[in-house]
């Protein structure tokens, strides 16, 4: 099931990513807020965390429509050079690594605004890898300290069924987490409108055609993404960090 990940509240992480070993070393770090990004919801002056405020000047904006769907905002708000503008590239790509398999589940990640606002460099030490992977690891932070859910896909479905079979087929939806949109009735069929999570509908054609007898039929295609119910999610993250220990 191609699920996908989100945060619902704003949260604010930093990384120092530092490594010292013989010659030229490693050093980044990165400060930065991330939060939902909605369309046409405008980036706040001034952010609040733990009782200390964050104020934003916005110096360049990168929107990135994303191949999975939604959109990552990449937003520079460094004041005063603290990191160069040339290392934004290595931090947003940094991001990205990580909007690529989420927190979560490992699945894509979408619909976030992502701020740099602060962090250090150092004259030498300094390069792209140091500040792709403190970017990379303060957006994960942040990321998990953002209230972030699972999103899944939800289908429209269109379901024909004979008249006399028709609670039958209520019942099973019912147990699929269908939401039923409206009925019809014609020549003897009800044809049921409903919208079910992806998820439900593996096997629908076999149990569909056993319980009328191969009488009905069904049709569907992609609607959105919701967030799954809080159960599911938990036996999701569960299921996902298992396969990681076996890893």
């Amino acid at each position: 099931i191609p699920y996908r990940e989100t945060i619902t509240k704003a949260a604010r992480a930093d990384y120092r990513h530092k490594k010292q070993s013989g010659g030229a070393g490693q050093f980044g770090e990165v400060h930065l807020i991330v939060e939902p990004y909605k369309e046409g919801v405008p980036i706040p002056e001034i952010y609040r965390f733990n009782g200390q405020e964050y104020k934003i000047s916005v110096r360049g904006t990168d929107e990135i429509p994303l191949e999975w769907g939604g959109k990552l905002i990449f937003i520079n708000s460094i004041v005063g050079g603290s990191i160069d503008t040339r290392f934004m590239p290595a931090i947003l790509k940094g991001v990205m690594s990580r909007m690529e398999q989420g927190p979560l589940t490992g699945s894509y990640a979408r619909d976030v605004r992502v701020i740099v606002y602060e962090g250090k460099m150092h004259p030498v030490d300094s390069n792209e890898i140091s500040f792709m992977l403190a970017g990379r690891n303060a957006f994960s932070e942040a990321f998990k300290n953002a209230g972030p859910k699972i999103l899944e896909p939800i289908y429209d479905v269109e379901v024909f069924v004979p008249s006399n079979k028709m609670g039958d087929v209520m019942g099973d939806l019912q147990g699929r987490r269908a939401v039923i949109m409206g009925m019809s009735s014609e020549k003897g069929f009800e044809k049921l409108i409903a919208r079910i999570p992806l998820k439900e509908m593996s096997s629908y054609s076999t149990a569909l055609s056993s319980l009328t007898g191969g009488r009905a039929s069904f049709s569907m295609k992609f609607s959105e993404y919701e967030l799954v119910p809080s159960d599911i999610q938990d036996k999701l993250i569960k299921e996902f960090e298992a396969t990681q220990a076996e890893d």
